[in-house]
């Protein structure tokens, strides 16, 4: 775990005798598919011994704020329900107390989740908290507020902004595609000044985007080998010299190889900073967190999460 968590003021109890198996289960309910049946998945658990206390997350309660409420409780970890928003609004807490956690897949995109080959099917992904194989994953960080996929300034900033959550609900997937294109017509380039590894770059940018995980965006890969626990930050900018040539680069950017263009500056790092003439917001994880400037650093090992023993593209841990 990273200094971060063994500075926090938030204290886990010892797990007591005989509770070794008993999670706090957090579920979003205004996740695209909150409403969904979990029953199935609760009884792979159920089946495999865990005791599940449930906590479902009213409109103006986040999971960070109930993961600290009940960690003292004796959990020995804690599993999300919801999309990549929860997951993202959960990290704080995550990191503070120390609590490992699973993933129950109900949002939209559920990029972490693909990152770490959970399954959508709700079923198969209690399956993999059931086998009980932790993995170490790093956290990106921006502005002091954690991220597990990836963070965006520009064009997907405003998507995230322009996406409801009643088309997300409505459309899935395809609302990203809808809002985009939309979108496309009205982008302009904006300038930036991306910092990193003792060099200042001037840059006219459509968007700038710092990966942690491999997933974002609902089908956008940020780097083709990148993962949730390489130890690197993997950032991008689009200087793209007309705004119609992302259509091309669709291609590239769902495979992670846009970094190959010509126009796409690309490269690896573990801090950096960027900033802009006005303040701009920064889409984290799709959620809009902070403004420009931005100063993103990676926190390794920052948190332990339920996946398979063998995913496809990362090493085993």
């Amino acid at each position: 775990m990273n200094d971060r968590a063994g500075d926090a003021a938030i204290m886990v109890e010892p797990v007591p005798a005989g509770a070794s198996r008993r999670a706090l289960l957090v579920v979003n309910e205004r996740a695209r598919n909150g409403n969904a049946a979990l029953e199935e998945a609760l009884e792979v658990l159920r089946g495999a011994g865990w005791t599940l206390v449930e906590h479902r997350c009213s409109p103006e309660q986040g999971a960070a704020e109930v993961i600290r409420a009940r960690a003292a409780e004796g959990f020995a970890a804690v599993i999300l329900g919801g999309g990549d928003g929860t997951l993202n609004g959960a990290a704080p807490a995550l990191m503070e107390t120390g609590l490992p956690f699973g993933i129950l897949p109900l949002g939209t995109a559920n990029d972490l989740a693909r990152s770490l080959g959970i399954e959508p099917d709700l079923a198969a992904a209690a399956g993999v908290i059931a086998a009980g194989h932790l993995r170490t994953i790093d956290l990106g960080e921006v502005n002091g507020k954690p991220f597990f996929n990836v963070a965006s300034i520009g064009f997907s900033a405003t998507l995230a902004q322009r996406l409801g959550r009643e088309e997300k609900r409505r459309w899935g997937k395809l609302g990203y595609a809808l809002a985009a294109f939309r979108l496309l017509r009205e982008v302009r380039p904006f300038t930036a000044w991306l910092t990193h590894d003792g060099a200042t770059e001037k840059v006219r940018t459509i968007q700038v985007a710092v990966g942690n995980g491999r997933h974002y965006g609902g089908g956008m890969t940020v780097q083709s080998d990148a993962r949730p626990d390489d130890g690197k930050l993997d950032v991008y900018s689009l200087e793209l010299t007309h705004r119609w040539r992302l259509l091309a680069l669709v291609p590239y950017l769902r495979r992670g190889t846009h970094g190959q263009w010509r126009d796409v500056r690309a490269f690896p790092t573990t801090e950096c900073e960027v900033r802009t003439r006005r303040p701009m917001p920064v889409n984290t994880d799709g959620e809009i967190n902070t403004h420009t400037p931005a100063h993103f650093r990676l926190l390794p090992r920052a948190t332990r999460v339920y996946a398979p023993a063998v995913i496809p593209g990362m090493e085993a841990a």
